[in-house]
Formats: C-alpha cells, structure tokens, sequence
C-alpha cells in the first residue's frame, strides 16, 4: 500500500467516523422536562398536565418521533412553589440538558421559571398557568403558553353574565398569589364592562384549611353571583363549607376554569352543581379530533380528561409542529418558528401570537350539571383575545 494511498484511506475512515458521530448526534432522543406538581394541593393538575404530555409524545414517537428523534420526558414535583420549581428548572437545563421545558401549573412559578429559562438560553412553555401578566407586562421572549390566559376565560363568561344575571352584584374570592389576585382582577374589569357591580373581595392564602372567617363578609355583601379562581383541594374545602353554611342557597357561583375539573368535582358533588366557567376545552366539543382524544385519554388513564389534560396534549404537538418548521431544536430557530404558529388541537386550530407568544382559540362557557360540564355559550378566539400587551420584546 502506498503512502498516497494510505493517507486517503485514514481521511475516508475519520470521515466516516465523524460522519457516524453526527448521525448519533441527530437521532438522539430530544429530551423535553416537565416541571409540575406532582404533591400538594395541586396535585391533581399535575397528574392531568402528566398524562397529557405522556399520551401525546407516545403517540409522536410511536409515529417516527419528530424529525427521526423519540421525545424524552423528565418529570419534576413543583410543589406549587415558585422557589421549588426554579430549583428543579435549574437542575433539568443544567445537569438533564433538556431541550426544552413545560409543565408550569402555578403562574408565580411559570414567571419565575421563565427568567431561568432566559439565563440558559432555552424556551418554555406552560400549558396551565393563567395569570394575564405571562403574557403581559412580565411577558419574556423565551416563554410560551399554549392554554388561555385568565382575559380570554373571563371574556366568555362576561359575555354570558348580562344576559343571565343583568346588572349582577359580584363577590371576589381568589387564592393570595400571582394567579388568583390575577383572575379575579380580569373577570371583575370583564364583568363591570358588562354592567356588574363589584359587592367586595377576599384573598384566602393558598391551601388554605378554614374558610368559614370570610363568610361574614360574604353575607354582608348580599352578593347574586360569587366568583372563585380557587383550584384543586382548595375548591373542595371552600365548596364544601360554604354548603356546610348555607351560602350556596340563592347564589349563582362562577369562576375560573381551573376552579372545578373532573379532579376534584367528585369530592364537592352536589356543592359545584350549576357552576360556571369560560374554559378553553369542553369534553362536550363534537368533533372528530376530541372525540378521538378522549377515546385515547380513558384508554390510558382510566379517566377523563380535562383542561389541564387536553392542553397539555396539545403542547407536545404545538413543539413538534416548532420543531419540524424550524427544522431545530436550536433556541433561535425555534423560538421564530413558534411565532405565528398554527397547530391542532383537540379543541381545534391553535394560532400562537406572535407579539406576546399567547395562544389564540375559542373559549366556551360551560355549566355544571348533573355532574357533566354542559356547553351554554362559545365566544371566537378572535373576540376573546384581548389587545397585545407585551412590551419588553
């Protein structure tokens, strides 16, 4: 062997070596963290937000995966704590490398875990968290939300209430934090452009175990309709002694979306019967997309799902459909890809905005009976929507 001969041989091998390396490089498993609570009192909707991701990416990979890659899921418990999930965002970008991350549920963690997603130059999105300020005037350019924010929710049930409950006089309970102080104050702005009149409100601090200290307020207010934006375990504690008290009698009870799901509406019955939301899903859509969504969700997990379920799912595709436009998973690439993006979902055609990364879609209003969550209104996504009110990018 000549030594021409011998040094194009060793260039042919190391090229092909390389050629080898990259190729496992590129079909490496492209790995997605969520971080959500797994424990507490909203655990509940994490175990909703985990079987989402888990049925939509099975499905992705049992197709080829995105781009040739499987997707990998590392889960991490939240706690619902703002401080618990930076730290666990911090551990999936540092020592995971994950790709990307999702799974916010509390909207103070979902603020600060996107100033962490900054610092790593790597994107988020939540596909639970509703306060208006995500999107708003804490808006960041490295996160996303998939799910409608808490002025789309209250539009639709603004929409609803004049007809209704005219003129209506409304009491205000939320959770005392980023979300709940967030909600009530979109659906009180909604509802007093409709004609409402405020009667008062209360900011119980999350989990809290005794709400009976605020009901005298309540009473005195001589409220028609009282709105919630409490979640999980909390909703049953406060369903369950405002029946207990005799404060459900003439009331018409309202909320946020998150405020009664099939998690937690088994253990308030009767409580919860007639209440009200605007919701971005309903199990009552009649389209062949939900349908087949459902059928695959009680395959899996033997439950229903709900929001929380549905958008969740929904996420999983809205990145891949990111990916596979971007052609990357590189932050750049996919974070200009992302704006403007259109996707299915179970609730239907998706638009992300591209000013305020929010995600764009119908809303209904929906009614609680007989233990079913029934359709009484739809609002366009259009209409819902409210103005862009990002500045910061």
């Amino acid at each position: 062997m000549n030594t021409v001969f011998k040094r194009n041989a060793v260039a042919l091998a190391a090229l092909a070596g390389f050629s080898g390396i990259a190729a496992a490089q590129s079909a490496a498993p492209i790995r997605i963290g969520i971080v959500t609570p797994l424990s507490g009192t909203y655990a509940s909707i994490g175990q909703q937000v985990k079987w989402g991701v888990e049925l939509a990416t099975r499905e992705v990979n049992d197709a080829g995966g995105v781009m040739g890659r499987k997707i990998e899921l590392l889960f991490e418990d939240e706690e619902a704590n703002p401080a618990v999930a930076t730290q666990k965002a911090e551990k999936l970008f540092q020592s995971s490398k994950v790709d990307f991350l999702a799974g916010t549920v509390n909207s103070g963690a979902t603020l600060a875990v996107g100033q962490v997603a900054e610092r790593n130059d790597r994107l988020i999105a939540t596909s639970v968290s509703f306060s208006d300020a995500i999107t708003g005037d804490k808006c960041s350019p490295n996160v996303f939300r998939v799910n409608a924010r808490a002025g789309q929710q209250s539009a639709a049930l603004a929409e609803w209430l004049p007809a209704a409950k005219p003129n209506a006089k409304v009491f205000y309970l939320g959770p005392d934090y980023e979300m709940g102080r967030s909600t009530v104050a979109a659906f009180r702005s909604a509802a007093e452009k409709k004609g409402a009149k405020t009667a008062g409100e209360v900011f119980p601090p999350l989990d809290n175990k005794d709400y009976s200290s605020f009901f005298g307020q309540i009473r005195a207010a001589r409220p028609d309709v009282l709105y919630s934006s409490t979640a999980g375990n909390d909703t049953v504690r406060l369903f369950s002694q405002m029946s207990e008290y005799g404060l459900m009698k003439g009331l018409t009870i309202v909320g946020a979306s998150g405020t009664v799901t099939s998690q937690n509406m088994g253990a308030i019955a009767k409580a919860a019967e007639g209440f009200l939301t605007g919701v971005g899903y309903s199990l009552e859509a009649d389209t062949p997309e939900n349908k087949k969504f459902i059928a695959a969700f009680k395959a899996a997990n033997k439950a229903d799902p709900d929001l929380y379920g549905a958008d969740s799912y929904g996420l999983i595709y809205f990145y891949k459909a990111a990916v596979e436009k971007a052609k990357s998973t590189e932050t750049d690439k996919l974070r200009t890809a992302m704006r403007g993006l259109e996707w299915s979902t179970p609730q239907g055609n998706k638009t992300m905005r591209a000013g305020d990364h929010q995600a764009i879609q119908d809303m209904f209003v929906v009614k609680l009976t007989d233990g079913k969550f029934k359709i009484a209104n739809r609002i366009a996504g259009a209409a819902a929507i409210g103005p862009d009110l990002c500045t910061r990018f």
